[in-house]
């Protein structure tokens, strides 16, 4: 049975990988299905450089503006909406593009991974939410050393997603995530970016127009219209913002700790990527 055909475009913040999409869209006569953790929640904006509507040129773009922040959007969640997603631009003759930054997306729904089918015990998660990263990396070491090297020892939603099911099936994660013949025909693509130095300071510049374009205001509406839920303040942009309104630092300082974030987050994002030898992720 033919597999079916789709367009991989992964990279890291800042890399350019939206507008190359957009231009493959317009080559392949495609549809866009996106694969960023963050830019499934309405509201995060500025913080996420979530495209306009303008910057979509006309191509569809799927699983952006999907839940409210307070929803805690998981990768099943993603699977399950992307697959159908999927389906539908095949089936009207197009092709799916998947592009974005979440490593965990792609691996999920492109490669052989089948995810562990547990029942949602929100008792277990509230308990994991409570323990340090620190200590919850420790755990996770201990129980399965293993897909430990996978996880990023701060990514504390992963850490309390991956322990939950450590828990509840009392067995490592990496077995409990069994292979499986993958269903599409993926080619992979990765934008390109001259070095790190490049990335980076694209970075900074990104971040430096996301003020002008009004985070801090952003930040401000998203506090008062949600509150404090973690999905606000665990995300990048937007904590450090908070700081600043809480007077732990100057707006200056805030800015330039969300530079260096962004930039640890696109390193972390490149070693994961590089996990794919198919990208050829040569930076």
């Amino acid at each position: 049975m033919q597999k079916k055909k789709v367009l991989a475009i992964a990279g890291p913040t800042a890399s350019g990988k939206t507008k190359l999409a957009i231009e493959k869209a317009k080559e392949l006569d495609g549809e866009i299905i996106s694969a960023d953790s963050r830019l499934v929640y309405k509201g995060f904006d500025i913080a996420t450089a979530k495209p306009t509507v303008e910057e979509r040129e006309g191509i569809p773009h799927y699983l952006i503006d999907v839940v409210e922040p307070e929803y805690d959007y998981s990768v099943a969640d993603f699977k399950k909406e992307a697959e159908q997603k999927i389906n539908d631009i095949i089936s009207r003759g197009k092709l799916p593009i998947v592009a974005g930054g979440t490593g965990l997306y792609f691996r999920i729904l492109l490669e052989n991974y089948a995810l562990p089918k547990i029942d949602c015990k929100p008792e277990l998660r509230q308990e994991l939410e409570q323990i340090s990263n620190e200590n919850l990396y420790k755990e996770l070491c201990k129980k399965d050393p293993v897909y430990a090297k996978k996880v990023h020892p701060n990514n504390k939603v992963r850490l309390v997603r991956v322990l939950e099911v450590i828990r509840t099936l009392d067995k490592p994660f990496s077995e409990a995530c069994g292979l499986k013949e993958p269903e599409y025909d993926v080619e992979w693509l990765f934008p390109k970016i001259e070095s790190r130095e490049v990335l980076y300071d694209r970075i900074n510049k990104r971040v430096d127009i996301m003020l002008e374009n009004g985070i801090l205001d952003e930040t401000k509406y998203l506090l008062n219209k949600h509150g404090r839920i973690k999905n606000l303040v665990g995300t990048i942009g937007y904590q450090e913002m908070i700081e600043y309104l809480d007077g732990k630092c100057s707006l200056e300082e805030a800015v330039e700790k969300l530079k260096m974030n962004t930039r640890r987050y696109a390193k972390r994002q490149l070693t994961w990527f590089r996990r794919t030898p198919e990208l050829n992720v040569n930076i």
